[in-house]
């Protein structure tokens, strides 16, 4: 038997990099799969169709993870879709980086908009669904940087330190009814977003990695698959750094 056999998921900004290696994951593991993104183009189509090839429900939506409202039409559509939620990988989100002296006022609200209320939106969404049946894994995709911070993001590391206050908050509110919560904290991940970086920054950063090497989509989907199945039944409130050991 598969690892999430008969279990359905719901994945945001799942289109392209860490959040669709986490939808093929689970979908190889059995799981149906819902997903969003902020527009239905070539990428929510392919992954569709990638995901059904498995053998199981695949289905994308266009939803702005940043809005409540949204957000609730959202779970709402994939519960009349699906039946019920099973998994929730809040993956959405964005960087505006500068330094503070040059980071706008606007760069810093979209990017804790995007980032940490779209965790608060869909965990809010979801949780009653969870509740009732008594069961649920909810994992928050936070960063390395949202731990130990670093020049020039101080929106996006904000962002993603608030993420594990909210993870761990939740992990409390939640745990008497079965509902996990935990975080992960991707390191230096080959992604569309860290591919922009120069090559020269890039080289930086492998250097302070004791595995020499930055880290792949698939590498975060594997823990991604571990907190959303039995085996980590008793983990919660937790944030597992996915990093090469580069935050240790």
């Amino acid at each position: 038997m598969k690892l999430l056999e008969g279990k359905n998921a719901l994945i945001t900004g799942a289109a392209r990099g860490i959040g669709r290696a986490i939808a093929i994951k689970f979908a190889s593991e059995g799981a149906n799969v819902a997903f969003s993104d902020l527009l239905l183009d070539d990428n929510v189509r392919s992954l569709e169709k990638e995901i059904q090839s498995l053998g199981v429900k695949g289905k994308g939506y266009v939803s702005d993870a940043s809005s409540l409202e949204s957000s609730e039409k959202l779970v709402d559509d994939v519960l009349k879709d699906f039946e019920h939620i099973d998994i929730l990988v809040n993956n959405a989100g964005i960087t505006r980086d500068n330094l503070l002296m040059r980071l706008t006022e606007g760069d810093w609200d979209a990017v804790i908009k995007v980032n940490l209320k779209s965790v608060f939106n869909l965990t809010k969404a979801v949780q009653r669904a969870m509740l009732k049946q008594r069961f649920g894994s909810i994992i928050n995709m936070s960063s390395v940087v949202g731990v130990s911070g670093n020049a020039g993001q101080s929106n996006y590391a904000a962002s993603k330190a608030g993420i594990i206050g909210f993870t761990k908050s939740i992990a409390h509110e939640l745990g008497s009814r079965n509902v996990r919560c935990n975080a992960i904290a991707p390191g230096f991940i080959e992604t569309e977003m860290t591919s922009k970086l120069p090559e020269d920054v890039r080289n930086e950063w492998v250097k302070t990695i004791p595995l020499h090497r930055a880290g792949q989509p698939d590498d975060v989907a594997n823990i991604a698959l571990f907190l959303a199945s039995d085996l980590s039944d008793y983990v919660t409130g937790q944030v597992i750094n996915v990093c090469g050991g580069m935050n240790r």
